[in-house]
């Protein structure tokens, strides 16, 4: 594979992360209590920090070279 596939499919999986932190912190908000709202709400944010640090890593990578 290469370079800028790698970074293709690491960007794509960055916004599926983003997706499921989204969807995981409106579920801990909305329908959850107590112990189980703190877990998925911790589990969303660090899907977010992740997903954050993989696109920061894609854009200050650079271009691909041919």
């Amino acid at each position: 594979m290469s370079e800028g596939l790698i970074k293709m499919w690491i960007s794509l999986s960055a916004i599926g992360l983003m997706f499921v932190a989204v969807l995981s912190i409106s579920i801990s908000r909305i329908k959850l209590r107590g112990f189980f709202k703190s877990i998925v709400a911790i589990f969303a944010y660090a899907c977010m920090i992740t997903a954050g640090l993989m696109i920061v890593y894609v854009v200050f990578s650079g271009p691909v070279q041919k």
